[in-house]
Order: C-alpha cells, then sequence, then structure tokens
C-alpha cells in the first residue's frame, strides 16, 4: 500500500490562480497512478480534482475530498521519421512540457505556451491559443473512474473535442481523473504564425523564417503583455469563451456593428471576440471591491485582494447580461465554477 497523507481543513488561496480564500474538507496530494487508485477506494461522497487550479473559481468551502494531482513524468513512447508518441503524466505543469518540446525540436503545441494549469486539464478544457488547440495534437489519455476506481483509456474520438469543451466538461464531468495524457509531435515542425499578432511581433524582431522557439517567444510575449500575472492579480485568464454564431445570427450582428473583428470558422460558424462585446458593453477596467475586470483585457477578470468567488460570479453574470441586452449575444464562462 502506498502511504497516503490526507489533510484536512486545507485552506485552497494558493492552489487557485484567482486566489479565492476557500477551504477543502479534505485535502490529498497524489505523486502516483498507484496512490490515486489507492485514493479513490477510500470513498468519499464527494470527489473533486485540481490541477494548477487556473480555470476555476472557486464560489464555496469544498466538502468531502480535493485530490491535488501532482503525476508527473515526460516519456518518449513510440517515435517513426515524422512523429513521436509522448506521455505526459497529468500533474506535469503545461508551460513545462512545451519548453521541454522545444528544446527536443518537436513541434505541435509552441502555439500554446505559457498557458497556465496542467497536462491533465489540458484535453477536459480543449486547450487552444493562436490557431491550435490540444485536440490537434492528442492521441489518448488514461484515467480513473472517482466512482468505482476502474482504470480508463480515451481516445481522441471519444473525448468528443469542441471549443474549449469536451465530454468531461459535459457528460462526464467531475467522474474521472487522469493520470497521463499522450500527445503527437513531430520531428519536422510545421510552424504557424497566421494568427493574432505572432506574425507582427516576429517581423518587429527581424525574423523571417521562425521556427518553433520564435514562435514560442513570440508567443511568450504576446500573453505577457496582454494578460495580468495571476502572482501578482487574482484571475483565471480568459473568463468566457468568444461567442460562435451561426451564418443568419452574425449576418443580423453585423448589419449593426460593421466594425467588429470576426473570424470565420470552418464549419460556416462566424465566432466574435467576446473581449469586444464585453469592451463595447462598458466593462473594461471597471471594478467593484476587490473584483473587477482587467484595464487591458477585458475578457479577463480579477481578484484585488480579497474578493470571494461569489463576488466574481456576480460581476460575471452581471457582464452576460449586459452584453446580452446590447448584442443579443449569449457569452458563457470558460472557466469551471465550483
Amino acid at each position: 500500500m502506498t502511504t497516503l497523507e490526507i489533510h484536512r481543513d486545507f485552506p485552497l488561496k494558493k492552489l487557485n490562480t484567482f486566489g479565492i480564500a476557500a477551504v477543502a474538507e479534505e485535502l490529498a496530494i497524489v505523486r502516483t497512478a498507484a496512490a490515486l487508485h489507492e485514493l479513490i477506494f477510500l470513498k468519499r461522497p464527494k470527489v473533486w480534482v485540481l490541477g494548477g487550479g487556473s480555470n476555476v473559481l472557486l464560489t464555496k468551502n469544498l466538502p468531502g475530498l480535493t485530490i491535488k494531482n501532482e503525476i508527473d513524468g515526460i516519456e518518449v513512447m513510440l517515435e517513426n521519421e515524422q512523429e513521436v508518441l509522448v506521455k505526459i503524466g497529468g500533474g506535469v505543469v503545461w508551460h513545462n512540457l512545451v519548453v521541454w518540446a522545444v528544446e527536443q525540436g518537436l513541434g505541435g503545441i509552441e502555439n500554446l505556451s505559457l498557458i497556465p494549469g496542467t497536462v491533465g486539464a489540458a484535453p477536459i478544457q480543449n486547450i487552444g491559443a493562436y490557431g491550435v488547440e490540444l485536440k490537434d495534437v492528442f492521441h489518448s489519455l488514461d484515467a480513473y473512474d472517482l466512482a468505482s476506481g476502474e482504470a480508463v483509456t480515451f481516445h481522441h474520438s471519444e473525448c468528443q473535442f469542441g471549443y474549449r469543451d469536451s465530454i468531461f466538461k459535459r457528460a462526464l464531468q467531475g467522474r474521472f481523473c487522469i493520470v497521463n495524457v499522450y500527445l503527437h509531435l513531430r520531428k519536422s515542425p510545421i510552424v504557424n504564425t497566421g494568427y493574432g499578432d505572432i506574425q507582427r511581433v516576429l517581423q518587429s524582431w527581424d525574423i523571417t523564417e521562425p521556427n518553433i522557439q520564435d514562435v514560442s517567444n513570440a508567443v511568450i510575449h504576446i500573453r505577457q503583455s496582454k494578460l495580468p500575472d495571476p502572482a501578482v492579480i487574482g484571475n483565471a485568464g480568459s473568463f468566457f469563451k468568444n461567442p460562435e454564431l451561426e451564418a443568419n445570427d452574425f449576418q443580423r450582428f453585423i448589419s449593426k456593428f460593421p466594425l467588429a473583428p470576426n473570424y470565420p470558422q470552418s464549419d460556416g460558424r462566424v465566432k466574435v471576440p467576446a473581449g469586444w462585446l464585453i469592451e463595447k458593453a462598458g466593462w473594461k477596467g471597471k471594478r467593484f471591491g476587490d473584483a473587477g475586470c482587467h484595464a487591458n483585457q477585458a475578457l479577463v477578470l480579477e481578484n484585488y485582494g480579497d474578493a470571494k468567488g461569489a463576488e466574481i460570479l456576480e460581476l460575471a453574470h452581471k457582464i452576460q447580461a449586459s452584453v446580452r441586452e446590447a448584442f443579443g449575444i449569449e457569452i458563457t464562462p470558460e472557466v469551471n465554477i465550483w
């Protein structure tokens, strides 16, 4: 049996990037699959799984057991002339994986540099940025069913990936703890600079033939210039998803707001930046006590000190109502609300 250490009434303020002062009734830090398997069989009425705490808003103390996933390890399992299959522990910090991949000359995730959180949380959210999503490199994952203790493998199609979405945020929400994730990475990377400000930044650096390290550096530069550091101001990055409008709805919208930025999607829908909608609705830089909307990026909600999760959520609800009234568009949270 693996020795387990379970803490009671554990403060979670330092374990969530919003810096919300919630408390876990019980908290266990697991660093191996064996420890996780043992822990599941102790049976608790409610189990929460916490990775980097970077995509969650805690609105209450957490009853039952909270599992802090710190399962480590990066290992090349298979390779051929074109690509490698990499196995990564669910507790690995995502950006540390990106750094490792770039150092190895393996392409596919450099555009996802500096995204906070852990590898185990990445498939749940189908993380994405600058024209790349996790699903583009995903092979499979290993997980434990928190109710039965059964070990299960999910392949790409079974995860039902969508825009910042997967089956783990819908039908299987809260059911599994992800142990390992397997990704395909390319030995001959295809550099992707066509999204956002990447090309502009590279040009300002006089880089005309960028490699994956250059792309990673550009993404890091952009993110650091636009987004607040959670170590300084509590936040979870982008709080809302960018809404995707059906063609007819988009035509009605753009006829009223012809200057609105928009991005046509392959399925015929059109993505409209939620940050633009929130800013035009008048929320950018607004602050209410210790809860507020970031001054430089309206998509980011912030905890300036001692805001409660319920106060952040109340602000989010007001922003949603305001955008709905101004534009007839529903924006939904990207962040998980606990």
